[in-house]
């Protein structure tokens, strides 16, 4: 790191997510200003003219073509893998090797196996490692998990997630590695990974699940054919925690009209508490103390400076949105960088990447698994 506590960042990836980590480098600092930042000062991607305009596009001066020639620049000091997540591992190995700190996507990997060798790879080197469940990031989410911590809702009993989408609604869609399960990973571990780090992170460890999945377009074409489609468009899973709540999840890349749409609710003795990501500035509330006269949920605007999350962001009222996860976890990340360790880090990733594997192995064989028999094989 140089005298300008600058952290310098190679971004593996030029597609969606290579762009929102750019912007929320860029615009960490604006919003919450510190003593360290991050720059991005290099770019990677196969397609030279696409990751040379991305790159450009992004404010990056260098790209190159080569991942590794990235890891192995003597001016690089983090590398942020925004690859599709059968790459992630690998990379994220070889990082730290070469002894940069690591943050990556989500998910950490496409199977446990990977992502505990990823995880055991960045421990061992004593390097920072995060990976981007960005969506902790929002207000509201965080506000919801200040809230079961505090005790608020009580005894926590239930707790339920939904992701559903439209991505792969219409079955002319061509085949790309979304499909292929070693490269794009299943909808359990793509879109229900963000769920599964959710409830991690707000009920402790997840003790057994129960799951099973469909696919309704079991081929996409290819240049001259077609080819079996490897994962589910849908699935849905029973949980049961180590703490003795109960949970439900159900993930879908099929639901017409549902761009991007989840919902966390958490029940317990003393009251409910629902986010929905239709209203990602809100968070609905409702406790058995509540005057009875009231009774239903009340909407909480998760925008005031004493709600986690909001701090240097707008004024009550002014909102913020998608973008804000990634300018947070930049500014979080760089806050903690010299003192503590990143937050969600590898560690948490491979726990994910455990309770997804338990969830694709319950589909398998149509039977309860306990998560402690997937992770306990690395």
């Amino acid at each position: 790191m140089s005298e300008s506590q600058e952290l310098r960042v190679g971004i593996v990836g030029y597609g969606m997510m290579g762009r929102c980590h750019s912007y929320g480098y860029a615009a960490a600092p604006r919003i919450r200003p510190g003593d360290v930042r991050f720059r991005p000062v290099v770019m990677s991607g196969r397609n030279e003219s696409a990751v040379a305009k991305a790159s450009r596009d992004c404010g990056i001066e260098v790209y190159v073509t080569d991942w590794r020639e990235l890891v192995e620049r003597r001016d690089v000091d983090v590398v942020d893998i925004c690859t599709p997540p059968g790459t992630h591992a690998e990379i994220a190995i070889a990082a730290a090797a070469a002894g940069k700190s690591v943050i990556c996507e989500k998910p950490l990997a496409t199977n446990y196996a990977d992502a505990a060798r990823a995880r055991d790879a960045v421990v061992s080197a004593g390097v920072q490692h995060a990976v981007g469940f960005n969506y902790r990031r929002l207000p509201a989410v965080s506000l919801l998990k200040e809230m079961v911590e505090g005790g608020e809702l009580g005894e926590v009993r239930l707790w339920r997630g939904t992701w559903l989408s439209d991505e792969f609604v219409d079955p002319t869609i061509p085949f790309d590695w979304r499909f292929e399960a070693a490269m794009g990973g299943t909808t359990i571990c793509d879109l229900g990974s963000h769920l599964v780090d959710m409830a991690l992170w707000m009920l402790g460890p997840i003790a057994e699940v129960s799951a099973t999945s469909s696919t309704f377009v079991h081929e996409r074409t290819v240049p001259g054919g077609v080819r079996p489609v490897e994962i589910d468009d849908a699935s849905s899973a029973l949980i049961r925690f180590a703490s003795g709540a109960q949970g439900t999840m159900e993930v879908a890349r099929v639901a017409p009209r549902r761009p991007c749409d989840f919902v966390v609710e958490v029940n317990g003795s003393k009251g409910t508490a629902v986010f929905s990501y239709n209203q990602l500035n809100e968070l609905w509330f409702a406790s058995v103390d509540d005057d009875p006269r009231l009774y239903g949920m009340r909407r909480i605007r998760a925008e005031h400076p004493l709600q986690p999350e909001t701090h240097g962001w707008w004024p009550i009222g002014q909102g913020v949105g998608y973008d804000a996860s990634f300018v947070n976890q930049a500014a979080d990340l760089a806050a903690t960088w010299s003192h503590s360790r990143w937050v969600p880090s590898f560690v948490e990733g491979a726990e994910v990447a455990a309770v997804c594997e338990s969830m694709e192995r319950s589909v398998k064989t149509r039977r309860w698994v306990a998560v402690n028999d997937v992770a306990g094989e690395q």
